[in-house]
């Protein structure tokens, strides 16, 4: 499957990742991929879809979040020769290299 953007959003505890995940869904077409918890309680969501929708879904919660939001990154088009697994570590590791807590 081929994806026109990966969405990801970073908040500090799983109901606020309910919360996020809720907004994003309701918001544009976009898909759950998958949530990544690490230290201190912090969960990094991740959607994909078109790169218009998944923006959207990024833009409602960065504007009018639901809740404290640490970092918010979308990619557009990548890279059809990285695996979804190997996006979410690139991914994960990007936010984790460039915290701002």
């Amino acid at each position: 499957m081929t994806y026109g953007a990966f969405g990801l959003v970073e908040v500090l505890g799983e109901a606020n990742a309910v919360l996020v995940l809720d907004r994003m869904l309701k918001t544009a077409e976009v898909f759950y991929e998958t949530q990544d918890t690490k230290c201190g309680g912090h969960a990094l969501i991740f959607v994909s879809g078109s790169v218009s929708a998944v923006t959207a879904a990024v833009e409602s919660v960065k504007l009018a979040p639901p809740c404290k939001v640490f970092q918010t990154a979308v990619i557009s088009n990548p890279s059809q020769h990285s695996s979804n697994d190997q996006c979410k570590a690139q991914c994960s590791n990007h936010i984790r290299q460039h915290p701002i807590f």
